[in-house]
């Protein structure tokens, strides 16, 4: 009964006027305690002169504690302030006794009122010893019986310093689930074997999957601020080894009011472990370079697409153009920037491939710059569909990129792929095409046309971590590719802000390439996602190899085999040098790729592609057979010759 009661009523908070109440019973009972210690138990004193001063004594200890408001704290929640207000209000208590014993001397007051300086300073001392007291032995009484009789969670904190202390009274202090913090957990030997707050530091290495058995440990808090992100994989490594929920507590700039709430310690992501700089929305170049201009941003409610509209959304811009053919994700985004107090954007449905709906949106809205994100990218899909791809990632990018020409954009942002590097696949070869096209209508174009290129983005619609939770969800098992297969990450916001960036330093003709850091072991990331969910591999959820799909293969490419790279004064953002094309003869080619499009002959269209793009071989593909074809035709070509 007494746990049911401790869970359906944590929320209440004992009444403030019940506080009061039993903060005047204590101080007249320690009044009526001062005169004892000072007469002895005989009260050899006479004691009409007390019957007297009792009701005045309460009525100023009542004027005292609602003058400071010392009974207004929650008691369960008592802290230095707390005991701080109850200070103050027992001195403004004592100071009113001493006026009305100087008055009574001076005759001003009756003499009944004469109480001894002895009393009032016995007095003194009692209440702040008891009243404090009183409110700690209340406080940890409630945890105390809470946590033998509810369903308490037992929880250790990563790391002993001022961030674990706070987390430590934040958890203790959340009415709304039953924790109890049993240890830290701290790498500094000096703080090992000791106790803070009455709880001990334990060694890292001491951290066991026995000492969590054997202490029935559910949850693990990383409370370590401005955490190195290879120190946290580190620890996150070890302790999800352990039968244990992992958890992290935010940034400091992100805690509300700058106080931790229970709320912000979330479960560790796989985003918190990848090795990404934060993103720093302060950025005086792309400022100056948004300022009061028209941005349009094509697949606005993609994944890249709808990222760049918040970024962006946070500078000086006159107005945002969002296209995109998707009505309700454009929808959703629609109403977040609005709940933000966001009015200076319009959202437009529409599909790039429409040249004259484009035309239109172009005429009246005069954009400064275009971020073209609007594509397919679906490995397998496009595998399957090469004439989608090309109507999309070629035909649409290059209605853009002329309209854009025709109406004098500033800067035209194209959105690429390391896909599109030595492509193996229908879906990078026409975003390497596109490339081809951008670069060569610059050297005809007043506007700047700058292309960004980068590998797998944590999160976004479609890519392996999304799948990987809805597997994880319905119990698995996890589909991988292949064993060894291995991608570039990098997180959504990080990626957008550097398609910004980029746009912002291009000067026109280049392809900036983004540093993705080390490539992930896909095989890995399933196994540590597992254990990120507190499970096990292969105990609770298994990993199935399901083969190379069409077009995928094992190991991407940020650059191609003629390229290198030169650096900007930005070290995440490289520039690609390549050899020059003969832009005729590639504007030919995908003119004619664009009208053998409208025959809907795969086979034909995707030969077309592997003639503009001869680096583009197939991986296990349906089109394999022609990159065979086109092997035998140039041995026999060489054998003729020779």
């Amino acid at each position: 009964m007494i746990k049911n009661y401790l869970i359906n009523n944590s929320h209440r908070h004992a009444s403030k006027w019940l506080v009061l109440s039993i903060d005047v019973l204590i101080t007249i009972f320690n009044f009526f305690l001062a005169y004892v210690i000072r007469f002895g138990i005989t009260l050899n004193f006479d004691t009409s002169n007390l019957v007297y001063q009792i009701p005045i004594v309460a009525g100023l200890a009542i004027l005292s504690f609602l003058l400071i408001g010392s009974y207004k704290g929650v008691v369960r929640h008592t802290g230095m302030r707390d005991a701080y207000n109850l200070f103050l209000a027992v001195t403004v208590l004592i100071a009113l006794t001493g006026f009305l014993m100087v008055s009574s001397r001076l005759s001003l007051m009756p003499e009944l009122l004469n109480i001894p300086v002895s009393i009032i300073c016995i007095h003194y001392m009692l209440n702040i010893i008891t009243l404090t007291t009183s409110r700690l032995l209340f406080k940890y009484c409630y945890y105390y019986i809470k946590s033998k009789l509810g369903e308490t969670s037992r929880v250790l904190i990563y790391g002993a310093g001022d961030s674990g202390l706070i987390t430590q009274a934040a958890i203790a202090n959340d009415s709304n689930r039953s924790s109890a913090v049993i240890g830290f957990i701290d790498d500094n030997s000096q703080k090992i074997g000791k106790t803070i707050n009455g709880i001990k530091v334990y060694s890292s290495t001491a951290i066991n999957q026995n000492f969590i058995t054997k202490n029935a440990i559910k949850e693990i808090v990383v409370s370590i601020p401005h955490i190195d992100k290879k120190r946290l994989a580190e620890i996150s490594d070890h302790l999800l080894k352990l039968s244990v929920v992992v958890k992290i507590i935010p940034a400091v700039n992100d805690w509300i009011d700058g106080k931790l709430n229970v709320s912000q310690i979330k479960e560790i992501q796989i985003e918190d472990l990848l090795d990404r700089a934060p993103i720093c929305m302060d950025n005086q170049n792309i400022k100056r370079e948004l300022d009061n201009k028209v941005i349009m941003i094509t697949g606005a409610a993609g994944s890249i697409g709808s990222e760049i509209v918040r970024q962006a959304s946070y500078y000086n811009y006159k107005n945002l153009v969002l296209v995109d053919q998707a009505e309700s994700p454009l929808y959703d985004l629609q109403q977040e920037l609005l709940s933000k107090g966001i009015t200076n954007f319009t959202p437009i449905v529409a599909d790039i491939r429409d040249h004259q709906r484009i035309e239109m949106i172009f005429e009246k809205h005069r954009p400064n710059m275009v971020f073209h994100a609007a594509a397919y990218k679906h490995v397998p899909l496009m595998e399957s569909n090469p004439c989608e791809a090309i109507k999309i990632n070629v035909l649409g990018t290059r209605k853009l990129a002329d309209l854009s020409s025709h109406y004098g954009v500033d800067k035209f942002v194209f959105v690429s792929t390391d896909k599109a590097v030595n492509p193996t696949n229908v879906m990078g070869a026409t975003k390497r095409v596109a490339e081809m096209y951008i670069k060569c209508l610059h050297s005809t174009s007043k506007t700047k046309f700058i292309t960004t290129r980068f590998g797998n983005v944590l999160g976004s619609n479609g890519s392996v971590i999304p799948l990987f939770k809805k597997q994880i969800a319905k119990g698995g098992p996890l589909t991988v590719t292949h064993q060894s297969v291995t991608r570039f990450f990098m997180t959504i916001p990080e990626a957008s802000q550097l398609v910004i960036e980029a746009g912002t330093m291009g000067n026109g003709g280049e392809i900036f390439i983004f540093d993705m850091g080390e490539s992930v072991k896909i095989f890995d990331l399933a196994k540590k996602m597992i254990r990120l969910s507190g499970l096990n591999y292969p105990e609770d959820i298994d990993i199935k190899i399901t083969g190379l799909r069409p077009g995928e293969k094992l190991y991407e490419e940020l650059l191609a085999d003629t390229e290198n790279t030169l650096p900007t004064y930005h070290k995440k953002i490289m520039i690609s040098k390549f050899d020059d094309n003969d832009c005729a003869n590639v504007k030919d080619k995908i003119d004619d790729l664009c009208i053998m499009n409208l025959l809907n002959q795969d086979h034909q269209i995707v030969g077309k592609l592997k003639e503009i793009v001869p680096e583009y071989i197939s991986n296990n593909s349906t089109f394999e057979s022609i990159d065979k074809i086109n092997k035998e035709t140039i041995q026999e070509k060489q054998e003729i010759l020779a």
